[in-house]
This record gives C-alpha cells, sequence and structure tokens, in this order.
C-alpha cells in the first residue's frame, strides 16, 4: 500500500512532468513556426539580395570601364529626388523607418522601399557616388518582412520579430555573415539591449538568406590577417596575450570611436545643413553631386567614389590594400568619411557599412604605422570597430570579425569593438535607434529616448551657447 508521502511524490513528480511536455511541445511549436515563416523570407530576401550584388558590382565596373560617368551624377541625383517623390512615400527614411516600426508598429513599411532603393542605390554608384550596400540589403529585408507579414496576418509582436529577422537576413546575405546579421538583427534595435526573443526567426532568415545568395553563385569577398602572435612578448611565459600589443589596440579603439562619432555627426549635420539653407530640394543632390566631382580633381584621384572594394587601378587604395604595408594613405580614412557624408547627406542612396569598413581599414593601416603594430591585424580591428561605434552594435562586430577573420583573436576583437562603442558617444547612423541602457552608466538620457533625441538636445544647447556670441 503507498504511504501518503510516496503518493505526493508521485503526484509532484506527474505535474512536473505535464508541465515539461506543454512547455517542450510550445517551444517545438515555436521553432516550427519561425522556421516556417523564415524560410520563404530567407529565401526571397536572399535571392534579391543576390540580384542586388550583381547589379551593383556589373555598374562598378560598367563605371571603371566608363570614368565620364562621373559628370553625370548630379543629374542622377535630381532622378533621385524624383523617384522618391512619385513612388517613395514614407521609403524615404531607410532604415530609420524599419527601426520605427520595429518599435512603434503602424507607420507600416511600404512594399515599394526594396525596389527604390535597390534601383537608386545601383544608380548612385554607377555614377560615382561615394555609398554603402548594407542599408539597401536591410531595406529589401524589412519591406519584403512586413509584405509577408501582411500575407500571413500576424499580430503586432509577430510583426515585430519578421521586421528583425528582414533585418537580419538582408544583413548577413549582403556580406556573407550569417551568424553576424542574426545578432545584428536584434542588437541594432536599442543601445545596451538584446531582444533574444528574435534570435531564432534572426538565425533562422540569415541563415537561409546566406545560403540563398551562394545557392545564385555570387561570390563574398575575403579578408585575411596576416599576423600570428609569436611567443617571445612581455609576460609570455606567465600570459597568452601581448599586453603591449593590447594596450595599443586599446589606444587604437579610442580612435576608432572618434572616427565613429565624426562620421555620423558628419551625415546628419550636412544633411541638416542642406535642408535648412536650400528650399529647392532638388538641387540638393545635384549640388551634392558636383562636390563630389570637384573634391575628385582636388584630390587626383577616384580612390574614394563608389564602394572601395574593387580596384580600379592597380594602386588604388582599397579596403584589400590597406591590410597590407603603404596600402592606404595617411588621410585616406578621412577623404572617405568626406566623400560618403557628402553622398548620403545630400540625398543618394546605398548603405553606411561598407564605407566604415573603408574608413575602419585604412585609419587601421595609418594608426599600426604610427604604433608599430602589425598592419593587417589593425586594418581588420578598424574594419569591424569603426563600423560598431557607428552601428552601436559591438556585439554583432565582434562576431563578423570571427566571421571574416577566423575566430584567433576574439579578444583583441571583442576589445576594440566595445571600447569604440563607447568612445564614439550617443550618436550614431540610424537615429531612430532607442537608448536602452546608456554608455558610461549616465543617467542624462531617460530609457527609450532616440539618438534624434539626444542629438536636437546636443544642437539645442550648443546653439544656446553660440548665441552669445555675434559674428
Amino acid at each position: 500500500m503507498m504511504t501518503p508521502t510516496y503518493k505526493s511524490y508521485f503526484l509532484l513528480v506527474g505535474m512536473l512532468r505535464k508541465i515539461t511536455q506543454l512547455e517542450h511541445y510550445s517551444i517545438l511549436k515555436y521553432l516550427l513556426k519561425w522556421l516556417f515563416l523564415s524560410l520563404p523570407l530567407g529565401i526571397a530576401t536572399g535571392s534579391v539580395v543576390a540580384l542586388f550584388i550583381w547589379l551593383l558590382n556589373t555598374s562598378i565596373l560598367f563605371r571603371f570601364s566608363h570614368p565620364y560617368l562621373l559628370y553625370f551624377l548630379p543629374i542622377a541625383g535630381i532622378a533621385i529626388h524624383f523617384i522618391y517623390k512619385a513612388w517613395g512615400k514614407s521609403s524615404e527614411k531607410g532604415n530609420n523607418l524599419i527601426i520605427d516600426e520595429i518599435h512603434k508598429p503602424g507607420g507600416g513599411v511600404p512594399p515599394q522601399m526594396g525596389p527604390l532603393v535597390l534601383i537608386t542605390t545601383v544608380l548612385t554608384h554607377l555614377f560615382g557616388g561615394s555609398a554603402g550596400r548594407e542599408g539597401t540589403a536591410v531595406q529589401i529585408g524589412g519591406s519584403i518582412a512586413r509584405l509577408f507579414a501582411k500575407w500571413f496576418k500576424l499580430s503586432e509582436r509577430d510583426i515585430k520579430v519578421l521586421l528583425m529577422a528582414g533585418i537580419a537576413s538582408g544583413f548577413g546575405s549582403v556580406f556573407g555573415t550569417p551568424l553576424t546579421g542574426a545578432i545584428f538583427g536584434i542588437e541594432v534595435i536599442a543601445l545596451g539591449k538584446l531582444k533574444y526573443d528574435a534570435i531564432i526567426p534572426c538565425l533562422f532568415a540569415s541563415i537561409i538568406g546566406d545560403i540563398t545568395v551562394n545557392a545564385w553563385q555570387i561570390k563574398h569577398t575575403g579578408y585575411h590577417i596576416n599576423f600570428t602572435q609569436g611567443n617571445n612578448f612581455l609576460f609570455s611565459g606567465y600570459l597568452h596575450w601581448d599586453l603591449l600589443l593590447m594596450s595599443k589596440i586599446m589606444i587604437a579603439a579610442i580612435v576608432f570611436g572618434l572616427a565613429s562619432y565624426v562620421f555620423s555627426e558628419m551625415i546628419h549635420n550636412i544633411k541638416k545643413l542642406f535642408l535648412k539653407f536650400i528650399s529647392v530640394k532638388w538641387l540638393i543632390p545635384f549640388i551634392g553631386g558636383v562636390i563630389i566631382i570637384l573634391l575628385t580633381f582636388l584630390v587626383g584621384k577616384s580612390d574614394y567614389l563608389g564602394l572601395g572594394v574593387n580596384p580600379e587601378y592597380p594602386e588604388s587604395v582599397t579596403i584589400l590594400s590597406s591590410f597590407t604595408n603603404g596600402g592606404a594613405d595617411a588621410l585616406s580614412w578621412l577623404w572617405k568619411t568626406v566623400f560618403t557624408a557628402i553622398t548620403l547627406g545630400t540625398g543618394f542612396k546605398g548603405g553606411e557599412v561598407t564605407p566604415l569598413f573603408y574608413i575602419g581599414s585604412t585609419l587601421g593601416n595609418s594608426l599600426a604605422v604610427l604604433m608599430d603594430a602589425p598592419v593587417s591585424l589593425f586594418a581588420a580591428l578598424g574594419f569591424i570597430a569603426v563600423f560598431a561605434g557607428a552601428t552601436n552594435t559591438p556585439l554583432a562586430c565582434t562576431i563578423m570579425g570571427v566571421e571574416l577573420f577566423g575566430g584567433e583573436y576574439i579578444l583583441y576583437f571583442a576589445l576594440a569593438c566595445f571600447i569604440a562603442y563607447f568612445f564614439s558617444g550617443h550618436t550614431g547612423i540610424y537615429s531612430s535607434q532607442r537608448i536602452g541602457i546608456a554608455k558610461g552608466w549616465s543617467n542624462k538620457y531617460a530609457d527609450e529616448t532616440t539618438l534624434k533625441d539626444v542629438q536636437e538636445k546636443r544642437d539645442g544647447y550648443l546653439a544656446m551657447k553660440f548665441s552669445k556670441y555675434k559674428f
């Protein structure tokens, strides 16, 4: 006969078993649901991104063989302006619109966002604008995700998750970094907070998107760190890492963070300056195109046009060349900052991330020469750290370092990315990012304040200070 104690025990075990079974059943349903949703999203996004990469590379190579196309950049700017005026609706906000929709659904991400940004980004590169490609891929993913959400009649919560998965799929597939894409999708939404409820959908969509791009036979650029840490360094008998090298990396990371800050602020302020003083809006991209042409003559070479990945001529400064000794000029990073800020700040289309790779790798090259450090390692650190500071995604950028360059120096990657993240301040290329946790334990910024709010407060404070002086 069973005693009351044993009865209680078996009842408790039975209850726990039922709860466990129900919990795991719901988890299985969750995984299958998001696999079902992520599969078409990843395939569709990856296919469009593959087409985009092919068109982009084709347009860049065509411009290389027809350099006179640069003189038509102002006309291309006018065309882009009227394309968005006619069909863009709210698409002009780009990545910020997707981030806003994740935080407060309602405005909607128009389905034409993807095709419009694809066409206008190709136009920007065809005529020599200095821009990237990640913004385009993210908007492609976001617009497809919103369209699927409408078709599947998803709830508001599921729409948010699917939009993050769209971001992840676009980002992961355009760079061939699926894990980075997944982390980026949940990290880019808010500073200091990760949306882990969306990590599985983001991972599914990013992996499927990357597989799809590869299936279309689109190849990504390969990078290599030509540096192997030896055993002859300070305290090598006690430590696995070179403390002197780590000290140099920390100093460089501060510079990388400041470069991120300069880049972000320059784009925002150029945009505001043109909008303030030029009332005829189509003139803004026209003037921007003229400035790019004049700057190209001033510099005396075309290195700072386009993506900065493919060399136009053998001695071109590119991202790949910056990984070698003498592969970048001392001010290559600054020129690329100026060219890209003017291109994007005056209304041309494309992303910021590939130019940030260029800025970071060439700056890392210059700092390596100054600090007697390994050139390829510092180019790689700048590549990911300037990006980390400008997008406020240090974890995703650390993972990107592993996916692109290998995991041997992950500690160096993390050190560079997180220090750059803090030293970039409360600014970034995505003004709709919320501040989940302020940098530096500051109580100055309230939870859910956007970077745009911070910038407006900062601009207002500076305006008040300068108003005391008459020029």
